[in-house]
């Protein structure tokens, strides 16, 4: 046995982010959290390595107090992954472990649930027994009685049905034992689909022989409703068949009761659900289930990719285009970029799939860095719906300055008289994004952060949407008392209240941040529309992805316009995917489709483009411009933010940051495209003050230069001053 032990202590800091020696008192295998003595305190760790020597006196040394656990907890391929997240993303080696197991294990908030089970010790000792009970112990028989016809069942029921005396006494006096038994919590446990015998396409076939022949990474695209989940489950029914295991990564929550209904009708209990919706038991049940293997396919948002899984044969992500793959609090990561290095460590295939490929993915497609496969029609042989534009500025021209066009309500009148369905996208929530008064120009703000507050009329209340502050709304300005007061753009709430006006007695659905945010509200919502108790879904982003209802036939896209003009160099992008996704949900079935899309700008070739569904005209036209004005693919953008409750010492800490920064861009001649320090565009979040460093590196020896930027960081790190760097970050804000 080896005799010393080497320990990742439970702590978040740079200053203990490396291993301390310890004796063994005993064997523990190697990736058990363990209990230590550090300082005059006790810790968590984990025992990353055994060893029969150490470099200190072994007089010295302490030693591993216990194991936490009677299991491994982080796995040999999970060591190898945290390791590239340490190099990658400079994230410590204990905050890569915590990736990998539920947050309230650490805090020992969460166990597992132990239920007692009663039953006879012996019939016939238990009828003699009943034999000789006086006549008026009948609850006492009735248990007996009761336990003799079922031979088991749970104390808690026999209690509530029974009395909790009678059974104790059954206990005391041995004529009934108890048994304790661990009971799994199952998330979405209402969750039932048919299963079916889907028989797939010539072409979806080709696409599932093309993966199952080699190992690699290949990426999916495919129109909306070209059956790529067929295609995943196909995937996964053969590797399941070679006794390995599975991953599938959907972007959002609201996605997973789908995926997993379909998952579970075909895989049944090997099917483990892992989202940051679940509750703490119900998270650590599924993620216990992963690690003792009874689990063997993983659906869930991007925490998955550290799911406890071995023998991994396969990875899918799909929508692989979607932004909240990105981490963007700590520990900040790309999650294509861990399923690529946990692929590469497992010897398995990824796949991506979308029909609207991120543009840097396509990029890696087009250069050979992933295998293409196409998908060029929907599974029915349908055309895609029509797209019609309609141009609001010739609306606001002809007299109609309401939220909807002449044209969107003559459809969504058809829609509701034929009996169909409709969605309705606006991608904001609230009732409008700001109150302002319109004689001197007032707009409410945060006093927390550098925002507008939105305002919220179910709620009659002002919210901030980065530190959800709540305020009183006024009706008259706080600043000339005026009360000629005007909103700002339309939110989800107001096109709902549109629509109950125009359609009296048509019951509208809404799904935003505000009306999902209680446990399972994305699956009941989703639920009372697909079971038809509503005629029309309004909603943001999260209705765009992946939603298959087959009455769905006009979708109306409100305000396309308010994705195309934020400040970012995907706006193009990022518009051209939700006109294309949230357009693909209709006509899914056999009725035809119908897409109307309102904006200001109808001549954009986003638009044109778009309503064509032509993704490889615009990637190539964005690919063109990006590689004119030196952005990603053929750049990497990286930020380095500070933040602090302390203006002065925020500023400061940037320029001392920035003036080391343009001394690494001299010895790196040519590399640095563009350099530049400014105050973050929101300049304060939750009270503390940003300011950042923004930068272009040219590919070839960026990684180079991150890795001297991450170290610049450690350097520049001072008390009461955040630091953090991103690459190609979603947002600047």
């Amino acid at each position: 046995m080896a005799k010393f032990g080497k320990v990742i202590i439970d702590i978040a800091s740079s200053l203990v982010d490396k291993v301390f020696d310890y004796i063994l008192p005993y064997d523990i295998e190697v990736g058990t959290r363990v209990l230590v003595p550090f300082g005059r305190q006790v810790k968590e760790g984990y025992l990353v390595e055994k060893t029969d020597v150490s470099d200190y006196d072994a007089d010295k040394l302490k030693q591993i107090i216990k194991p936490i656990d009677d299991f491994v907890v982080i796995k040999k391929d999970q060591f190898e992954l945290a390791k590239f997240l340490k190099q990658k993303y400079n994230i410590g080696l204990c905050d890569s472990f915590r990736l990998f197991l539920p947050s309230e294990m650490r805090t020992g908030k969460v166990k597992e649930l132990v239920s007692k089970v009663a039953y006879i010790s012996d019939d016939e000792t238990a009828k003699a027994y009943m034999a000789n009970l006086r006549s008026t112990a009948t609850k006492q028989r009735a248990v007996l009685a009761y336990l003799l016809e079922v031979g088991e069942d749970k104390c808690s029921k026999i209690n509530a049905q029974f009395g909790a005396g009678a059974l104790k006494k059954l206990i005391d006096d041995r004529i009934v034992l108890v048994r304790e038994e661990t009971v799994l919590r199952k998330p979405l446990a209402e969750l039932s689909a048919k299963p079916n015998n889907v028989v797939l396409t010539k072409d979806q076939q080709r696409v599932v022989d093309t993966i199952s022949t080699k190992t690699g990474k290949y990426l999916i695209h495919g129109v909306t409703g070209s059956g790529k989940t067929e295609i995943y489950m196909a995937l996964m029914k053969k590797t399941l068949d070679q006794g390995k295991t599975g991953i599938m990564l959907v972007p959002e929550i609201s996605l997973t009761p789908q995926v997993v209904a379909n998952f579970r009708a075909r895989f049944g209990d090997e099917v483990a659900l892992m989202h940051s919706a679940l509750s703490a038991g119900e998270r650590f049940d599924e993620w216990r289930r992963i690690l003792l293997g009874k689990a063997k396919i993983v659906v869930g948002a991007r925490s998955a990719i550290f799911s406890p899984t071995e023998n991994l044969g396969l990875i899918v992500i799909d929508e692989e285009h979607d932004g909240s793959y990105t981490s963007e609090s700590n520990p900040r990561y790309h999650t294509i970029e861990v399923a690529e290095k946990r692929a590469e460590i497992c010897g398995c295939s990824l796949v991506l799939g979308s029909a609207t490929p991120d543009l840097e993915t396509y990029h890696k497609a087009i250069v050979g860095e992933y295998h293409l496969l196409e998908l060029k029609e929907r599974i029915n042989k349908k055309p895609m719906p029509p797209l019609e534009i309609v141009d609001m500025c010739a609306e606001v021209q002809n007299g109609n300055n309401e939220i909807f066009s002449e044209r969107l309500k003559t459809e969504l009148k058809n829609t509701l008289d034929t009996g169909n369905q409709a969605m309705i996208f606006i991608n904001r929530r609230g009732y409008a994004s700001f109150l302002m008064c319109k004689d001197c120009g007032y707009v409410p703000k945060c006093q927390n952060c550098d925002t507008a507050l939105v305002y919220h009329k179910h709620d009659n209340a002002l919210k901030c949407h980065f530190c959800s502050a709540r305020y009183k709304v006024f009706s008259e300005c706080p600043e000339c008392h005026s009360k000629n007061l005007k909103f700002g753009s339309v939110g989800t709430q107001q096109v709902v209240e549109e629509i109950e006006k125009l359609f009296p007695g048509t019951k509208v659905l809404r799904m935003d941040n505000d009306t999902t945010s209680q446990k399972n509200g994305h699956y009941k919502i989703l639920s009372q529309f697909r079971d038809g108790k509503a005629q029309v879904l309004v909603g943001t982003q999260m209705i765009v992805k992946g939603h298959d209802f087959p009455a769905v036939t006009l979708v109306g896209i409100v305000d396309a316009d308010q994705s195309l003009y934020q400040s970012s160099y995907t706006a193009t992008e990022r518009t051209f995917q939700l006109i294309t996704q949230v357009a693909g949900r209709a006509g899914r079935a056999d009725l035809q489709g119908k897409i109307i899309l309102q904006t200001y700008v109808p001549r954009h070739y986003v638009y044109r483009l778009a309503s064509g569904y032509d993704y490889l005209s615009f990637y190539k036209k964005e690919a063109n411009l990006r590689e004119m004005t030196n952005f990603p693919p053929f750049t990497k953008i990286v930020r380095v933010l500070f933040s602090s409750d302390d203006e002065e010492l925020a500023k400061n800490s940037t320029k001392v940051y920035y003036d080391s920064v343009k001394d690494l861009s001299l010895k790196h001649s040519g590399q640095f495209v563009y350099l530049g320090v400014s105050k973050s565009p929101v300049g304060r979040i939750q009270n503390k003050y940003r300011y950042q460093v923004l930068m272009r590196l040219k590919l070839e020896e960026s990684d180079d230069i991150i890795t001297q930027l991450y170290r610049l960081c450690e350097e520049n790190k001072k008390n009461n001053v955040s630091c953090f760097v991103e690459i190609n970050p979603q947002s600047l804000s």
